[in-house]
C-alpha cells in the first residue's frame, strides 16, 4: 500500500511539473508569435465605447445603383473610412477597376473636398458650408 501512496505522489509531481512547463511554453510563444497576415472580408477599429471609428471593406458589385452621372452599375469597390466620435466619415478612401475617390470632411456639414478619378473624367470638387461648390475638370 505504501508503495502505491508513493507511485501516486511521485506521478503527481511529475504531472505537475510537466504542466508547469507546458504553460510556460505556451506563455513564450504566444509572446513571440506575430501574425504575417492578417486575412477577413472586412476590418473595423472601434473607440472605448464601441462605436466604429475606422473601417476597412469590400464592397460587391451593384448593376442596378443608378450614378450621378446618369450610368447605371457599381463595380466591385474597396473602401476605407476614418469616422469621428458622432459618426460621421470625415476621410472616405475608395478603389474600383475603373479608378479611385477620396472624400475629406470638414468641420461643418456638407463641407468637403472630393477628388474623383474613375474612367476617363477626374475631377475635383470643393464644397463649403454654404452648399456652394466648385468643380475642377481638366
Amino acid at each position: 500500500m505504501m508503495k502505491i501512496q508513493r507511485f501516486a505522489i511521485a506521478l503527481t509531481i511529475i504531472n505537475l511539473g510537466l504542466l508547469l512547463f507546458l504553460l510556460a511554453q505556451i506563455r513564450r510563444v504566444e509572446a513571440d508569435n506575430v501574425v504575417p497576415v492578417l486575412r477577413g472580408h472586412a476590418l473595423e477599429i472601434i473607440d472605448d465605447h464601441g462605436r466604429v471609428r475606422a473601417s476597412l471593406k469590400v464592397g460587391p458589385a451593384d448593376p442596378k445603383v443608378k450614378m450621378p452621372d446618369g450610368t447605371t452599375g457599381y463595380p466591385e469597390s474597396v473602401g476605407l473610412k476614418l469616422i469621428t466620435s458622432q459618426g460621421h466619415p470625415n476621410v472616405k478612401l475608395g478603389a474600383t477597376e475603373d479608378g479611385s475617390g477620396l472624400v475629406l470632411g470638414g468641420e461643418s456639414n456638407p463641407t468637403y473636398v472630393q477628388i474623383l478619378a474613375r474612367g476617363g473624367k477626374p475631377f475635383v470638387k470643393l464644397v463649403n458650408k454654404e452648399e456652394r461648390e466648385q468643380v475642377i475638370k481638366p
